[in-house]
């Protein structure tokens, strides 16, 4: 080997610590910057990496609700199980098993994620479909849904008794076909 080699193999060697300390250094800058980051996730943009795959959701004043995940908008999502579509609010998730370890950003959304619960809620009472209104408490009522406010919906019940339901108290709405 020449001095030049021999000189190239030091010069090499000492690049080499040099690349290992700053990667040494600068890992617990990256693991803080990721949990920062990490912080800007939601639970929907989790949901959103989800979409078409089986999901159990833990839902207040319902239980467990398991299907496929159909939709997922910004509060809520659409859920096919065991014959019966299921709308839950998210901000009536508690627990949820199944979920895509990734996420998508909001930005990357389609504008129709960005329809509120009252737009699913609308097509519901649209269709005319008898379903079942899930409330925080667990009171259950059946109906249809007839009109849909900015914060409440109209649910029609057994002899036409109107009963209004705030979107704050719904967690889950459940066809009943």
């Amino acid at each position: 080997m020449t001095w030049e080699d021999e000189l190239f193999a030091v010069l090499e060697d000492l690049e080499q610590q040099a690349d290992a300390l700053y990667a040494a250094e600068r890992a617990p800058e990256l693991a803080d910057r990721s949990r920062a980051e990490y912080q800007q996730v939601t639970l929907a943009g989790r949901l959103m990496a989800t979409l078409g795959q089986p999901v159990q959701l833990g839902v207040r004043g319902v239980g467990q609700v398991s299907g496929d995940l159909a939709r997922v908008a910004a509060q809520w999502c659409l859920v096919h199980g065991n014959g019966q579509d299921w709308i839950v609010a998210l901000a009536a998730v508690s627990t949820v098993t199944g979920a895509s370890r990734r996420a998508v950003p909001e930005v990357a959304w389609s504008p129709v994620t960005r329809l509120g619960l009252g737009s699913a809620l609308r097509r519901l009472a649209e269709a005319g479909e008898r379903c079942m209104v899930h409330l925080v408490d667990g009171t259950v009522h059946d109906g249809t849904l007839a009109r849909v406010g900015q914060d409440f919906v109209e649910l029609v019940t057994a002899g036409d008794r109107v009963v209004l339901v705030s979107f704050a108290a719904l967690t889950a709405v459940q066809s009943r076909d």
